[in-house]
């Protein structure tokens, strides 16, 4: 295979090239892109950091790879997805490995860098096609890049790396790349002309010293940035996000606070988010368990200072900066053929058990674990009045709801934070009298995290305990259409 070196002249200014990439694609649909979508597809590749970050660089002229990602982020249909899709798309590797590559490049990436900087290269290409549809499970980003050299047609094929039987000499002889992966999947092509005319405007940039605009591209980045030197994100700040459900006192726009030694950003609610707080864990050293403790404390305060509840519900961590928590959308069961016929139940204790289940329910699910912990607990209690029979009724019920293989995962976890102490001597002590009482005996925290990891994993399993209770001892049916 030919080979070339790539030759780092022609270059162009970032702004410059928006304007050139949204001429060179304005017949490329029924309705031609706007502006403004450019305009977002560099923010978004320079956020990824494939293009110069700043109004102080902004008169930094491109290399031939920064060029080259620009043309892959077309390749995406949502401009703010474009940083994401460049990136992706530039590490695609030939399949077949080095026998199969285009004029020596490795990546795709620097096949487009090469077609843009060497001439050879450029008059060879026929067209290249690139997809950034799913190419197998969890793994998207495809190209084919057809090329004439002596009269010969030839193609190469680009695929992620980590296949690496693709990736095995002459694996591009039984590769079918009309076979591809997504049911559905959009491919961008470039022709031989869209790379001449760039290629053009690369050599004719060397004639302008000044980028093209005012720098108004930058103002939303740095806007941005004054926002997050505010709430106090810097570099290496790696933050807790955090939905608050809440009626104590917030404050309406976002703001940083201290709580004690901790510094932490509060956002409002808005239409699509919740309240939330935010923890860099980095400045205030703390482990994401930790974290939750301190915001669990701060909801306490809040709760006292205005007597009104605060639920600390769940989030994620690693974010560079706070990102605004959206509110829960929690799926749930439909169905076409809706079939019911129940009654309330004769029994005053199956009526009971039902409500305190229903009653535990809601509360785990909406993180008031320690409420869930007692309600399931006390549906054992309707039957069983006292402290040995009770034990008693954990220990010799435990084994049967465990043996359930769809029940085992949860038995497991159940397992970790009992160790070797007896099951039954476990739910008594450590999770009815520990959430129930204050004494001596009990000091189980809400605040704290790990204790509230515990409660979930007890509570969890207590559910389960719960409804053999009320299938079994009670007789109540699960099925909607029992009669009973």
């Amino acid at each position: 295979m030919q080979t070339g070196v790539i030759k780092l002249e022609g270059h162009m200014f970032a702004k410059n090239l928006e304007i050139v990439l949204a001429y060179l694609c304005e017949k490329g649909d029924v309705s031609h892109s706007l502006p403004q979508e450019f305009g977002a597809r560099f923010e978004a590749l320079r956020r990824y950091g494939e293009l110069p970050r700043g109004r102080e660089r902004r008169d930094q002229l491109l290399t031939s790879s920064q060029i080259a990602s620009a043309i892959l982020s077309l390749a995406t249909v949502h401009p703010n997805w474009a940083g994401h899709a460049a990136r992706i798309l530039s590490g695609l590797r030939p399949i077949g490995g080095v026998d199969a590559c285009f004029f020596g490049t490795s990546t795709l990436q620097e096949s487009i860098a090469c077609i843009l900087t060497d001439a050879t290269a450029r008059n060879s290409v026929i067209r290249l096609s690139v997809s950034a549809a799913e190419a197998a499970i969890n793994s998207n980003g495809y190209a084919t890049l057809s090329y004439e050299i002596g009269g010969t047609r030839r193609r190469t094929f680009y695929g992620r790396a980590e296949a690496p039987s693709l990736m095995q000499p002459g694996a591009e002889r039984d590769f079918d790349h009309q076979q591809p992966y997504s049911p559905v999947s959009r491919e961008t092509a470039f022709s031989r002309t869209f790379f001449l005319r760039l290629a053009e405007e690369m050599q004719s940039a060397n004639a302008f010293p000044t980028p093209a605009g005012d720098g108004s591209e930058y103002n939303a980045e740095e806007a941005q940035q004054e926002r997050y030197r505010k709430l106090g994100a810097r570099r290496g700040s790696r933050y807790l996000n955090i939905g608050v459900d809440n009626q104590v006192t917030w404050p309406a726009k976002e703001m940083l606070i201290n709580f004690d030694k901790y510094d932490f950003v509060l956002m409002p609610k808005t239409q699509d988010h919740v309240a939330s707080i935010h923890i860099d864990l980095t400045a205030n050293q703390l482990t994401d368990r930790d974290a939750i403790t301190v915001v669990n404390r701060f909801l306490s305060i809040m709760t006292w200072c205005d007597d009104q509840f605060a639920i600390a519900q769940d989030g994620w961590s690693g974010n560079p900066v706070p990102v605004p928590v959206r509110k829960r959308d929690l799926a749930f069961t439909t169905t076409y053929q809706w079939i019911f016929d129940r009654k309330i139940p004769s029994s005053e204790e199956a009526r009971r058990a039902l409500a305190l289940y229903r009653d535990g329910r809601n509360a785990e699910q909406n993180f008031m674990v320690s409420y869930a912990v007692l309600n399931f607990f006390r549906i054992i209690e309707i039957r069983n009045h006292s402290r040995g029979a009770v034990k008693k009724w954990f220990r010799d019920n435990f084994a049967i709801v465990r043996n359930e293989t769809r029940y085992r995962d949860a038995f497991s976890r159940f397992a970790e934070i009992c160790a070797d102490e007896q099951p039954h001597e476990y739910l008594y002590k450590a999770c009815r009298v520990a959430v129930s009482h204050a004494g001596q005996d009990s000091k189980s925290d809400p605040d704290d995290a790990n204790e509230v990891t515990r409660l979930h994993k007890a509570a969890e399993v207590l559910r389960l305990l719960a409804r053999h209770f009320i299938l079994t001892d009670l007789g109540v049916s699960e099925v909607l259409y029992s009669a009973e």
